[in-house]
């Protein structure tokens, strides 16, 4: 549809209006191993990355934080995270670390034989907050280990999700020793809430016994729809509502890379349909106290754009 003069300053000015209203509640991004280090190794990349996140008002990130194709920053090469923590605290971006890999197969660590593996992961991160100043630190760990990646999840998903849980503790156990008030928390899918453990005890959906055992999590939220039955708004509300309880702080996660599931992610779509559903469900989440923002995956998608998706919406419309 061609739009005459007025008409496209109508149509930037309602997106400029939706976008407001959704980045107002915060936002953040995960950025995963190839981009990170390569934020860390080059200035140049660093200061686009920045200036994008800025543009998309983005006010948090995501950084890997653990070892890449046989490079360890972390432990080897500290400064290069201190440095690019520093540039982006200079232009309003908290950094937050993210640990977990496809590369590491980090998957397994929910195994009892390979826990002290992921345990010795966020060992690390409270190593480099504990050595650095604190303007360098990392505001909060954010844990992706999903353990429903495994090959035995369809076997024996029950036993995999008591397996996340025990190695939860481990990984908040190893906190409290090192004396960290570092807030750390998983990436969770929003299904976990229809399903029920007993677990110390307790019976009650996976979802509360996770948000029981961290200081925060993200629910991974991935649908392309803020309303109805299938939607953001609707798959969230039992997990902020448990949150808002505990007092703790939820975060949204919502995909913008392609998938042969169209529903899960925005890619498809253009930006301005993507704000447009992300502020109908802020004027539902924003009622939660739990409510933290939103949080995108990830950075190398949501800057690729979203050209492709405009005739996905004129469908839908």
């Amino acid at each position: 549809m061609n739009l005459d003069p007025n008409g496209r300053l109508l149509a930037a000015a309602l997106f400029l209006l939706s976008a407001g209203s959704a980045r107002a509640a915060g936002r953040a991004v995960w950025v995963w191993e190839p981009e990170t280090f390569a934020m860390l190794e080059d200035r140049r990349v660093a200061l686009e990355a920045i200036d994008f996140l800025r543009s998309r008002g983005v006010d948090a990130v995501y950084l890997y934080a653990d070892s890449y194709k046989g490079r360890s920053h972390i432990e080897k090469k500290p400064k290069l995270y201190r440095a690019l923590i520093r540039r982006l605290a200079k232009r309003g971006i908290r950094s937050y670390a993210l640990l977990g890999s496809w590369h590491l197969r980090t998957h397994e660590y929910v195994l009892p034989e390979r826990r002290a593996e992921a345990v010795a992961m966020l060992e690390r991160v409270l190593a480099y907050n504990a050595s650095v100043r604190p303007a360098e630190r990392f505001a909060g760990v954010n844990i992706d280990i999903e353990p429903h990646m495994l090959e035995g999840w369809k076997t024996d998903r029950d036993g995999l999700l008591l397996d996340f849980l025990d190695m939860s503790n481990d990984l908040m156990d190893a906190k409290r020793r090192a004396g960290a008030g570092l807030p750390t928390g998983p990436a969770i899918p929003f299904w976990l809430d229809r399903i029920e453990l007993e677990w110390n005890g307790e019976r009650k959906p996976v979802s509360e016994h996770v948000l029981d055992v961290y200081d925060t999590a993200i629910l991974m939220n991935y649908r392309d729809t803020a309303e109805g039955r299938d939607g953001l708004i609707e798959h969230a509300a039992s997990e902020l509502a448990y949150a808002s309880k505990l007092g703790k702080r939820l975060e949204i996660g919502v995909e913008v890379t392609p998938n042969e599931i169209p529903k899960v992610t925005f890619d498809g779509h253009t930006e301005e349909y993507m704000e447009e559903e992300l502020a109908k469900a802020v004027v539902i989440f924003s009622s939660s106290p739990a409510f933290g923002g939103f949080v995108i995956h990830h950075y190398e998608s949501y800057r690729a754009g979203f050209g492709a998706g405009k005739g996905k919406d004129k469908e839908r419309r």
